[in-house]
């Protein structure tokens, strides 16, 4: 009798915990289910605007439009961690962006936002442009890597040393990428962006706060209706390191995954808030 019971109660709990999956699945959901489109292969094709709302024109070969035409993988695929393990609140988001983080914890949030910047640059051959800081103040330069040169981290203190032959594969790119996610975080890059205000925002900002923890999430594209009123996606990583994903709007699920950039006070994603003066763009 008890073996019935113990197995009566498991399937009970096996039932009730696959119903509150299915609820809390549907958790920040757009109510309007015409905002998405589930066949849609990018940013673009996949996040229809609201009401009233057009996505404002960007060049062709612009940063803009590399972001705002990210690659998503199928609609209902899960966020995973580096080691393949599912992102548990799965409800924070709305679209999983189609790009490999490696096998390794390195490309979290900070981390996210300098990958989507230097995809850009390497893959239109802006190679001066593609440099970070580490967190103690080294500047990081793409093009001395191409040279062959790699970087020596003893202390706090690092230095470029002549160590192999000139190389500009993407292979090698993506090693210098984790090399800048071991040693820059939000702290660094806080410090090499420009402070942008909120009504002049713009796709590839940045909202970021420096710091152990700090957090930054990217604005990947960009809509405004006839009043000049704007709204705007946001994409992050987060701690373990995981596929970079579109947020939902907690806060307004009418416009979800849209945010307002006329929101009040504070503005609230899923796992982190930000304050205006949070928003910041990368320098030329």
């Amino acid at each position: 009798m008890l073996i019935t019971i113990n197995l009566y109660s498991m399937k009970t709990l096996s039932f009730i915990f696959i119903f509150l999956i299915f609820i809390f699945s549907a958790c920040g959901q757009s109510n309007d289910t015409e905002l998405i489109k589930p066949d849609g292969k990018t940013i673009s094709q996949r996040i229809n605007t609201p009401k009233g709302f057009n996505r404002i024109d960007v060049e062709a070969d612009s940063y803009g439009y590399y972001l705002r035409n990210l690659a998503l993988k199928a609609d209902g695929s899960k966020v995973k961690f580096y080691n393949g393990i599912i992102k548990p609140n799965f409800w924070v988001y709305t679209a999983v962006v189609d790009m490999e983080i490696g096998e390794r914890n390195l490309q979290q949030c900070a981390d996210a936002a300098m990958r989507l910047r230097a995809e850009y640059l390497y893959k239109n051959n802006k190679f001066d442009q593609i440099h970070f800081n580490f967190t103690n103040g080294f500047r990081v330069d793409y093009s001395e890597w191409m040279k062959g040169k790699r970087i020596v981290v003893v202390g706090n203190k690092s230095y470029w040393k002549e160590q192999t032959t000139s190389s500009n594969t993407y292979s090698s790119f993506r090693k210098y990428m984790d090399i800048i996610f071991a040693y820059a975080g939000t702290l660094s890059l806080a410090k090499e962006m420009s402070p942008v205000n909120i009504q002049d925002i713009q796709i590839g900002d940045v909202f970021i706060q420096g710091g152990s923890p700090g957090h930054a999430v990217i604005v990947v594209d960009l809509a405004a209706d006839t009043k000049g009123n704007k709204i705007f996606l946001l994409a992050q990583s987060y701690m373990p390191a995981q596929d970079i994903h579109i947020l939902n709007n907690p806060n307004n699920k009418k416009i979800s995954p849209w945010y307002s950039a006329n929101f009040e006070g504070e503005l609230v994603t899923p796992e982190w808030t930000f304050k205006k003066t949070d928003l910041k763009r990368f320098v030329d």
